[in-house]
């Protein structure tokens, strides 16, 4: 009966981290994998190495075509896309309006409830 008790600290920390640390890294995992399934020609990407360009062509997952610039290509392994690139510029607009209207009476106002 002791023994269950001092192994019941250890049993509880490594909840704890697989809650925290593994399962959150596994559907990031899950997400890349899916991202890099459905890359398509014409798709902006941004490479791990920070190379922004288009693909071109997808070969059988184990190779792709990226435009860089004009008359400019190179062969990348789909491993070292890091993610889709989306102009920061449209992003950044749209969500400024909504937290401009929701964001009216300030911090504490948000809090406390409005004034009345």
């Amino acid at each position: 009966m002791e023994s269950i008790g001092a192994f019941l600290p250890l049993v509880l920390i490594f909840g704890v981290f697989y809650i925290l640390l593994i399962r959150p890294q596994q559907k990031k995992v899950k997400q890349h994998k899916e991202m890099l399934n459905n890359l398509r020609r014409g798709d902006k990407i941004i490479t791990s190495g920070g190379i922004i360009g288009t693909v071109n062509k997808v070969a059988d997952n184990k190779e792709m075509q990226v435009q860089v610039s004009e008359n400019v290509e190179i062969k990348i392994a789909p491993g070292m896309v890091a993610d889709l690139y989306t102009s920061s510029e449209t992003e950044k607009k749209q969500p400024a309006k909504e937290n401009q209207s929701e964001n009216k009476g300030g911090l504490l106002s948000g809090i406390l409830g409005k004034k009345k």
